[in-house]
């Protein structure tokens, strides 16, 4: 089904996202899709991001 998508398909798709988003949110669009997908890896295997330790705050 999906193995008849071919190079000007996929280039239709993107000039449709372009349209719809402006050129200057496909890089965070990029980004943030990123992130999901490795956080979504993460998941399936258990692995958990470490937690950064918080600073305390001086209280002057």
């Amino acid at each position: 089904m999906f193995g008849s998508i071919g190079v000007p398909e996929l280039l239709l798709i993107l000039l449709i996202v372009i349209v719809i988003f402006g050129a200057s949110k496909l890089p965070q669009l990029g980004r943030g899709l990123g992130e999901g997908i490795k956080n979504f890896r993460n998941a399936l295997r258990g692995e958990e991001k470490p937690k950064e330790p918080t600073e305390p705050k001086n209280q002057t």
